[in-house]
């Protein structure tokens, strides 16, 4: 009975692991998971071929089309969420596709559109029941009361909770890599080259599975179960009579935020919530922002029909999509730094008017940790690339130079603010101008981070910088004010006024940057016993330019900002300085605009929507983190690659434009007109056949080969440019980077030898030149007119007599 007994139990305990295994679970890819399909770029790829063609050949301002894929994730609004509300996928799809289905960045800076165009592919699709009751198991362990707080409208004061963001954000990640085949772990750095998704977590929970002070509910019942519809009475109640709001890090309380990772989070059921500007209309949330369910559902009297309720729900929702795309997927670039390097130093260089504290010191609240600085910047380069970041102190009553400019750079206006009274109250507000700042700090900038640099590392002292030593000492002065000169600038000159001048460039400094580095100075102001409420332009401690960044530090309490969120002021802290440092290269290294500025070409000027301010970057008053995403550091690799192709692009139109125009000054027919093609044939399409395929007896005004070369140079172009609209596509950045390097380079090659080829020929046809004369008589001339009046004559006699009256 024993030997019975005992395989009856193996056969149980088996039976019930089969049954626990069977059983569904969160994240679980079961056979037949649907898989992230990712293949867009071969639908678009002859579109792209075409305008590229048209691009080369014409002249034609046609950017360069690269796909861009979002996937927008819809969680809870497949009747399992808030109001049990379905979205429709498809029709949803649709409505980005026709809506916005492309969308070209600028250049923050100059404000011009890059030659570069995403075609936008939008993946709009639900999650599973046990993903989403997963989420809101995770968001309602991490809500903390917070007080109360008032409904949209006037409405009712309810009890209002907060999520710290950074809470639930490994939440999201699983999703992320269950939906998308990408494990949290990661991969190294020669396989990060695969296919990265972007995604928009469009969230929809019900408030009343939620709620934290329900204690009862089991979420984990309810994994698998179907959920069950909700009556009229339960819809009223889907509000829950509670407000729930987020925050990363602790920064501002929003209802949208950007993750770590590639992703950003919209929660419909928070909030809402109110942010932005004191007394400023432009870019502020407030509860119309966002679209809402409860609107949808119980429409106001007097609105439209339900269907039309829903369209339009569906039409908020996708301006907020694509508001998402232009402002944090696919912004606009913040400077357009185009070079070759190989090598960035970043000096972190604190000039401080006091002894009492050094932020370089570890250890405090105000310190600045160099080595978490330099992770995130590396992050923000591609592979390749050594970054070298140093940090020294500088007493600045020893920079005459940099004090004055210090002093020279404090201004003040007036501000108008309302207080409680109900008044306006004008006073003073004292700022730094960074422009000034800079004027005078990046002449000294080499001079003092070579030093940092041979103190931190001599070794690397030589590879950043070269010294040499001069026939005549530098002035004697602390503040060596630098030119950065070439390696043949020491050298003699041809006569004795150009060794005058060589002379006079000597005294200036004896370091400059050796060839392939770029240098990114971070100039720290830590100052004491100023205005507590000093700051620099618009309400900021940090002022950037394309080559420097200039942070203001001081220990003074919080300073309250001229930003609003909720019914609370947001404050800036002085004294720490790590986060703008951050921000501050993450601008001038990485290109990056921060998520609430956008280049507005109807306004001509770049406007705010604060709507993306809260989240994992460290710009602006409402963000409170020292990292920066993933999302945003693809955006930083992919500017790099923008750069160079925009500036080989407008290179290669310059090109064009001078051969035509030197075709168009010697190539012309013997009375002096234009040598003209088929109505269809653009100009750069005719010189071509002209030359390259001889379809034309005329002397050529330049040699063939040099059209022939263009020929070739414009189908490789053509090649390489398709392939690096595929490489950015499939997220192959490393590829795309030393196309683009390839594609630069080429391009300056190209256009020095179509100029020294065009100047050669040009001074060769100087011997020549076109004159128009009168004919001049001759006797031919009477001999040809005589013939002609024969001719006359003989046809009006045949016609005479051969008339039947005659």
């Amino acid at each position: 009975m024993k030997r019975i007994k005992i395989p009856y139990c193996l056969l149980g305990v088996l039976l019930s692991l089969i049954c626990v295994e069977s059983a569904p679970q969160a994240y679980r890819r079961d056979p037949g998971h649907p898989t992230w399909h990712h293949g867009a770029f071969h639908d678009v790829k002859d579109s792209v071929r075409s305008d590229l063609r048209q691009m080369l050949l014409s002249r034609a301002e046609v950017p360069v089309q690269v796909p861009l894929e979002v996937n927008v994730v819809l969680i809870g609004l497949n009747g399992d969420g808030g109001y049990r509300y379905s979205v429709d996928s498809q029709k949803l799809d649709e409505f980005l596709r026709v809506g916005f289905p492309t969308h070209r960045p600028s250049c923050l800076e100059t404000g011009q559109h890059l030659d570069i165009e995403h075609h936008v592919v939008f993946n709009a699709f639900p999650i599973g029941q046990a993903e989403l009751i997963a989420l809101e198991k995770a968001v309602k362990a991490a809500m903390s009361p917070a007080g109360s707080a008032r409904e949209a409208d006037f409405g009712r004061e309810v009890p209002l909770f907060e999520v710290e963001a950074t809470a639930v954000e490994s939440e999201f990640e699983k999703l992320y890599s269950y939906l998308f085949d990408v494990e949290n772990a990661g991969f190294p750095a020669e396989e990060m080259d695969r296919p990265r998704p972007t995604a928009i977590f469009v969230v929809n929970f019900d408030k009343t599975r939620i709620d934290p002070r329900n204690k009862e509910l089991d979420l984990d019942s309810l994994m698998f179960e179907k959920i069950p519809p909700l009556s009229e009475e339960d819809m009223k109640k889907q509000e829950g009579d509670y407000i729930y709001r987020y925050r990363y890090n602790g920064g501002g309380a929003s209802q949208i935020w950007l993750g770590s990772g590639r992703f950003v989070v919209l929660d419909l059921s928070a909030g809402p919530c109110t942010y932005g500007k004191i007394e400023t209309e432009e870019g502020s949330v407030n509860p119309k922002t966002l679209p809402r369910l409860q609107n949808v559902v119980f429409p106001r009297p007097g609105e439209s029909n339900e269907q039309s309720t829903r369209d339009t729900f569906v039409g908020k929702l996708a301006a907020v999509v694509a508001t998402t795309v232009e402002h944090v997927i696919a912004p606009d670039v913040r400077y357009e730094t185009v070079d070759m390097t190989t090598r960035l130093l970043v000096p972190i260089i604190v000039l401080q008017n006091h002894n009492r504290y050094n932020i370089m010191d570890k250890g405090h609240n105000y310190s600045i940790d160099v080595e978490a600085i330099e992770a995130e910047v590396k992050k923000m380069v591609h592979q390749g690339e050594e970054v070298v970041i140093v940090g020294g102190s500088h007493a600045l009553h020893r920079h005459e130079k940099l004090s004055i400019a210090v002093s020279k750079a404090m201004r003040s206006h007036s501000l108008q603010e309302t207080k409680k009274d109900g008044r306006f109250h004008v006073h003073t507000k004292t700022y730094l101008d960074g422009a000034i700042l800079k004027e005078e700090m990046e002449r000294s900038a080499d001079v003092l981070a070579a030093g940092l640099l041979e103190v931190s590392d001599p070794d690397l002292s030589s590879k950043f910088f070269l010294r040499q030593d001069w026939m005549e000492d530098s002035d004697g002065t602390d503040d060596s004010i630098l030119k950065h000169k070439p390696l043949w600038a020491s050298y003699g000159s041809r006569n004795q006024k150009d060794r005058k001048k060589s002379s006079e460039k000597k005294k200036q400094g004896n370091v400059y940057r050796t060839y392939g580095t770029r240098v990114v100075p971070v100039f720290v102001l830590s100052l004491a016993d100023v205005d507590q409420h000093l700051m620099m332009e618009d309400d900021s401690l940090v002022w950037t330019s394309n080559d420097v960044v200039i942070v203001l530090q001081h220990k003074s309490e919080k300073i309250p900002l001229s930003y609003v969120s909720e019914l609370e002021r947001r404050y800036a802290v002085p004294s720490q300085a790590q986060r703008h440092i951050l921000a501050g290269l993450a601008s001038v290294v990485g290109g990056l605009t921060a998520p609430y500025e956008k280049a507005s070409h109807v306004h001509e000027r770049h406007v705010v929507n604060w709507l993306l301010a809260a989240g994992c970057h460290p710009f602006g008053p409402f963000s409170n983190t020292s990292q920066i995403s993933q999302l945003l550091r693809d955006v930083a690799l992919r500017n790099i690659v923008y750069a160079r192709v925009h500036s080989a692009l407008h290179r290669i139109r310059v090109t064009s434009e001078a051969v035509q125009a030197f075709a168009a000054e010697h190539l012309k027919t013997p009375l002096g007109e234009p040598v003209k093609g088929k109505k269809n044939k653009s100009s750069t399409e005719l010189w071509v056949e002209k030359f390259y395929k001889k379809k034309t007896n005329l002397p050529e005004p330049f040699p063939h080969e040099l059209v022939e070369r263009l020929e070739k140079y414009l189908d490789s172009l053509e090649e390489q440019l398709v392939d690096l609209s595929s490489m950015l596509y499939d997220h192959r950045l490393q590829d795309a980077h030393l196309n683009s390097s390839e594609i630069f380079q080429s391009s300056i090659f190209t256009q020095q030898y179509v100029q020294h080829v065009l100047t050669s020929e040009r001074e060769k046809m100087k011997c020549c030149s076109i004159q128009y004369k009168f004919p001049t008589h001759s006797s031919q001339n009477y001999i040809y007119a005589g013939i002609l009046l024969a001719g006359f004559f003989v046809y009006f006699a045949v016609i005479f007599f051969a008339s039947p009256a005659r």
